[in-house]
């Protein structure tokens, strides 16, 4: 018979208070050995290397992968593999990044020996500051050493809790001192929810014959020519002066309203009479979900990107964002 709910959610509890406890002790101990981590990596003119073994290894795998994202050059190195003939992948140039909690593991004391001789300064995050693999390295974090969350106190839980959080603060710090920029960050993320929330409008903006563009003494019917000609449907020309100065708007809901004025001949007025002056624009460097955002507050499905002196750049159109998966 299964345990009652709250009993689960007890023992849930306790897992999580666990690798808190454990996260809080590593934090207590942080001390010198930190900056001189961060300093190896900051100095580093090849890319890094982030060993372990085991669930170190895959806490490894995870701080690799971070320090990649955020603009450090890194690679996973395995330390069975590394001995086996990975270890040409490595330079003097090199920083190492290795974790063990016992500090003994066989095949990263043999691999970090190797390392030492090359020439590689290492950085460990290890619960045995005393061990085989912390005197092989530079510096040593101290994630200290708590008791599993492990109901046999035998699974490594607490102790890769630290180990990860150490590790964030070590990539992040680094990203911090280096002044990663957002732009930056969004060009290692192209894709998936992240690539979304950072792409800028000129990466999606349509130009050249995708952009109509008509002039204030073109009519009705000039406009509706010019969205015949563009390759892909428009439902709106920029109304440009001097060849590209922006000086108004004409969208699809414009042309609906002039026939439905009275007495004149709609397709015979003149852009000038009837466009929409001073309309809401945005630049190439604004987020495209800020462009959204606009479209939403005035109810459009098109703007126009502007440039130094309100020149003409392009047009951002709502089909546009929904076939790269904004909603609207």
């Amino acid at each position: 018979m299964l345990p009652e709910d709250a009993d689960l959610l007890r023992k849930g509890r306790k897992v999580v208070q666990a690798e808190a406890d454990a996260i809080g002790v590593a934090l207590r101990r942080l001390g010198p050995s930190f900056p001189a981590a961060v300093r190896i990596i900051l100095e580093c003119k090849g890319r890094v290397a982030v060993t372990g073994m085991g669930k170190a290894g895959d806490i490894g795998r995870k701080i690799q992968t971070t320090l990649a994202s955020t603009g450090t050059p890194a690679y996973y190195l395995h330390p069975a593999d590394a001995l086996h003939g990975d270890l040409g992948a490595v330079c003097p140039e090199d920083a190492v990044v290795a974790l063990s909690k016992s500090g003994e593991t066989k095949e990263l004391v043999a691999l970090l020996s190797c390392l030492d001789g090359i020439g590689c300064r290492i950085a460990l995050l290890t619960a045995k500051p005393d061990s085989k693999c912390a005197a092989l390295s530079e510096a040593v974090i101290d994630i200290g050493d708590s008791a599993e969350a492990c109901p046999l106190g035998l699974a490594p839980s607490s102790s890769t809790a630290a180990m990860l959080a150490l590790g964030d603060a070590l990539a992040l710090t680094v990203m911090d001192v280096q002044g990663l920029r957002p732009n930056e960050y969004a060009a290692r993320h192209p894709e998936g929810a992240l690539g979304l929330a950072l792409m800028k409008v000129g990466q999606i903006m349509r130009v050249g014959d995708d952009c109509p563009v008509v002039h204030p003494t073109d009519t009705v019917a000039g406009y509706h020519e010019a969205l015949g000609k563009a390759p892909r449907r428009a439902g709106a020309a920029a109304v440009v002066e001097d060849g590209s100065r922006l000086v108004g708007f004409f969208t699809h809901g414009d042309f609906v309203r002039c026939f439905q004025r009275r007495g004149d001949n709609p397709l015979l007025l003149r852009l000038s009479d009837v466009m929409t002056r001073q309309p809401k624009t945005v630049s190439p460097n604004d987020l495209v979900s800020e462009a959204l955002r606009t479209m939403r507050a005035y109810e459009v499905d098109e703007l126009p990107v502007v440039g130094d002196g309100g020149r003409l750049l392009g047009l951002v159109d709502i089909q546009d964002l929904l076939a790269h998966g904004f909603s609207a």
